[in-house]
């Protein structure tokens, strides 16, 4: 396998497996090294690791698409007589002629109107002519200038891409601010999906840990310099991150609204702010699959989760806080199956599931803080099927299960804190059969004795039969 930069073979592990480029730290696959890889591939690769992930390639809606010359004005004498007929006839209809008188010789005056009326039927047609080759033109212009337009974004767009892969972190910066303003202007939603597939792919590229800056010697010119760049640099991936965060919190169908797209933040590793607070999730796929959420806090509160595909699969939250405090689960499927919550604070406070599917299975609460407190379970169906309760705080105190079904089928609660203190069950169904492990902190209380038929609790929480 060549090497990015000098087309040399190389054995290192920043080789492609599988087609795409192995990332350095991301995930939790454990065995994984991180890659020690400062470099970023030239524009062309960056364009080639967006290939296979962009959509279908959709007919442009603007294309021109034109009927001939002939056929058009078929259609157009065609329909005009047919108008004419119609309207002729309701004419007929509404004075109630009842007959043409045959008798009547054709004097100078009927002969003067038959003329002006075959000057009028042959204007009308010129008319008609002169309207479809001006709509032809018109739809030509407008393809011309699509066609300008389109030309423009693609210079552009190899300018922005070129910056990116500078060895200069300041002209990459330039370089992503440029793909911002590129996919705000894009004259259509497939150039747009591209830019922003190609500041995903730059997030997705391996990068280098910090350097090591502790120690009681003082760092020498070397090693100063090598952390300056490593802070450079990390300073281009948070631009993108809250470039991305900000586009998608704009409503859908206003100007550098990127919301509908689609967000592929596959195995990035997350460590700074992002605020996506009031966003609508409608339409499109995010997918945070194997994304570590380290440092920093990412903020959902109050999102709407409404039909897009939102994905968690595998991710670790391992420290910082990440908000989906007050977010509203109506439709689609959110997936946070096999996540890892071993760190930091994930807040569900005050959500509302009322439709939609959330997936939890497999996940692991082995530490830090997992919040549903004041949760609203009123209609979604919520699976926490296999999870693991092994460490840290899960909180369900307060929450309201009035609707919709909410699983912890075959769940372990080997430790760690899981609290249902105060919370309210009203309807819907809670399933914990088959679940393992001492009883959750207040749950028996919650549920009340007998449990409501609603709620089916594991047979080892049950007294014993007497």
């Amino acid at each position: 396998m060549a090497d990015w930069l000098t087309g040399r073979p190389t054995d290192r592990l920043d080789r492609p497996i599988g087609g795409r480029w192995a990332a350095g730290g991301h995930g939790r696959q454990r065995g994984r090294r991180r890659l020690g890889c400062n470099r970023t591939p030239p524009h062309s690769v960056l364009i080639l690791m967006t290939a296979n992930r962009r959509r279908g390639s959709a007919p442009d809606d603007r294309e021109l698409r034109l009927w001939g010359v002939g056929r058009a004005l078929t259609l157009a004498f065609a329909s005009a007589v047919l108008v004419a007929g119609g309207v002729f006839y309701g004419l007929v209809a509404l004075l109630d002629f009842k007959e043409i008188d045959s008798t009547t010789k054709l004097d100078a005056s009927t002969l003067f109107d038959l003329v002006k009326l075959s000057f009028g039927v042959v204007a009308g047609a010129g008319a008609l002519v002169a309207l479809v080759v001006a709509y032809r033109r018109q739809r030509v212009d407008e393809a011309g200038a699509h066609r300008d337009a389109t030309r423009l974004h693609t210079e552009r767009f190899s300018q922005a891409v070129d910056k990116l892969g500078s060895d200069s972190p300041a002209v990459r910066l330039g370089g992503v601010h440029a793909l911002a303003g590129l996919a705000d202007d894009a004259p259509d939603d497939n150039l747009r999906q591209t830019c922003i597939d190609v500041l995903c792919a730059y997030l997705q590229l391996p990068f280098a840990p910090a350097p090591e800056t502790t120690g009681a010697a003082p760092l020498d010119s070397a090693r100063q310099e090598e952390h300056h760049r490593y802070l450079a640099l990390r300073k281009v991936r948070h631009t993108i991150l809250q470039l991305i965060a900000d586009h998608y919190r704009r409503p859908q169908g206003t100007h550098r609204s990127w919301q509908g797209c689609d967000l592929n933040l596959t195995g990035v590793t997350i460590d700074c702010t992002m605020d996506f607070s009031d966003a609508v999730f409608s339409d499109g796929t995010v997918d945070f699959s194997r994304a570590v959420f380290s440092d920093g806090a990412v903020d959902f509160g109050r999102a709407v989760f409404d039909g897009a595909a939102v994905r968690f699969g595998d991710a670790v939250f391992r420290g910082g806080t990440v908000y989906f405090s007050g977010s509203q689960f109506r439709a689609g499927t959110v997936r946070f199956g096999n996540a890892t919550f071993s760190g930091g604070a994930v807040y569900f406070s005050g959500a509302v599931f009322s439709g939609g599917t959330v997936h939890f299975g497999e996940a692991a609460f082995s530490g830090g803080a997992v919040h549903f407190n004041d949760a609203l379970f009123s209609g979604s169906r919520v699976f926490f099927r296999d999870a693991l309760f092994s460490g840290g705080t899960v909180n369900f105190r307060g929450a309201v299960f009035s609707d919709g079904m909410v699983n912890f089928r075959d769940a372990v609660f080997s430790s760690g804190a899981v609290y249902f203190s105060g919370a309210m069950f009203s309807g819907g169904t809670v399933h914990f059969i088959a679940a393992t492990g001492p009883v959750p902190n207040g749950l028996t209380t919650a549920v009340g004795t007998p449990a409501p038929p609603t709620v089916v609790l594991a047979a080892v929480w049950l007294p014993p039969a007497t």
